[in-house]
């Protein structure tokens, strides 16, 4: 079962992946990413990311439901951030663990897909010329026709 969590606050990377390896039986393979608030060319002052509660975990959910059914995974773990975060700040991780990596590394990739195109988040960038909504981009449309 997958464990989801949409949360205002940071988290510690460290410590979320030793809990997450704590409590798996099976696994052979820990896969892990971290995604960060990218700022390209020092314009960034910050990202807002919004969201609408219940209805974002539920859909996150069923994002790791079918990496579950498509993947034999011993574990999979999703926390995404919400509200406002500097440049550098840790936005999101995904970690699933399987008996052998190709697994862990596939539903991994698979989760990233999805949640990048299809989590109903909304994320607004601030800087110095002012506020703009960041638009779907046709790269991470094209990274879900793989699956």
């Amino acid at each position: 079962m997958a464990e989801i969590r949409v949360q205002e606050g940071p988290f510690d990377l460290g410590h979320e992946i030793n809990r997450f390896e704590a409590a798996l039986s099976g696994a052979g393979a820990v896969v892990s990413f971290t995604g960060l608030v990218r700022d390209e060319g020092g314009r960034l002052q910050a990202m807002e990311i919004e969201h609408y509660p219940g209805m974002t975990e539920r859909a996150v959910a069923a994002i790791a439901g079918e990496a579950e059914r498509r993947w034999r995974l011993a574990g999979c773990l999703v926390i995404h951030r919400h509200g406002r975060l500097g440049p550098g700040e840790r936005i999101m991780m995904v970690a699933t663990a399987a008996p052998h990596r190709a697994d862990a590394f596939a539903a991994a990739e698979f989760l990233m897909d999805y949640l990048k195109s299809r989590a109903p988040f909304w994320k607004k960038e601030h800087g110095a010329s002012g506020e703009t909504w960041v638009a779907a981009r046709d790269a991470d449309e094209e990274a879900l026709r793989r699956w």
